[in-house]
Parts: C-alpha cells; sequence; structure tokens
C-alpha cells in the first residue's frame, strides 16, 4: 500500500495551494480519503474526509468554506484544494485511507508534505 503525496510548499496570506495523493496497493474507491494535518506538539487532526464515492464530504471548522476535497476514483487521487491560506494552516499534511472493518479500522497514511505560509 502507498499514499504518494505532492510536494506542498511556501505560499503567502491569501493565497491557494492544492494537494494531490495517489494511492495504490489497494481498493482506492472502498475506502474513506482524508487529509490530516500536524502542527508541532499537538495530534494529528483531521482537515477534510470524503467517502469512497466522492457524494459526502466533512471539513474542520477551521477550514471549512476555504478547502474543498475531491477525489477520483478512476485515478485514484485525492486531491486537497487549498484556498484563502493563513499563516495558521502551516503544518504538514498527509494523506489518509480508511476503512471500517469488523473490529475497527484499517488506516493508511502518506509520508507527510510541509506547508507553510508567511504572511
Amino acid at each position: 500500500v502507498q499514499l504518494q503525496e505532492s510536494r506542498g510548499g511556501l505560499v503567502q496570506y491569501g493565497e491557494s495551494l492544492r494537494l494531490s495523493c495517489v494511492g495504490s496497493g489497494f481498493t482506492f474507491n472502498t475506502y474513506d480519503m482524508a487529509w490530516y494535518r500536524h502542527f508541532p506538539g499537538k495530534e494529528r487532526e483531521l482537515v477534510a474526509i470524503i467517502n469512497g464515492a466522492g457524494t459526502s464530504a466533512n471539513y474542520s471548522e477551521s477550514v471549512k468554506g476555504r478547502f474543498t476535497i475531491v477525489r477520483d476514483n478512476a485515478k485514484n487521487t485525492v486531491d486537497l484544494q487549498m484556498n484563502s491560506l493563513k499563516p495558521e494552516d502551516t503544518a504538514v499534511y498527509y494523506c489518509n485511507a480508511q476503512q471500517k472493518v469488523r473490529h475497527g479500522l484499517v488506516w493508511y497514511w502518506g509520508q507527510g508534505t510541509q506547508v507553510t505560509v508567511s504572511s
């Protein structure tokens, strides 16, 4: 199983950035796909999650209205479009695949990509 994220980067306050993630080694459309982010010294937090069919998505309150998660099951990709970026969005972003199984959840993670927003 592999989740390969695109490179993040350094952007200015108010600019946009799109992160992409390609999944392989698992049945992509049977997994919910998500983006998490990690701030130093804090727990990893959910940014956005989309169901396997791509018909339903949820967002953290801090990004709602600014970020959009989309997936393309034909290409095994999930993207996070980030608009109106703020310095507080600076974090390492992780692509995640998750599936409910009988006894819990199966999780897969990408390696993470740094996003830095300067003021």
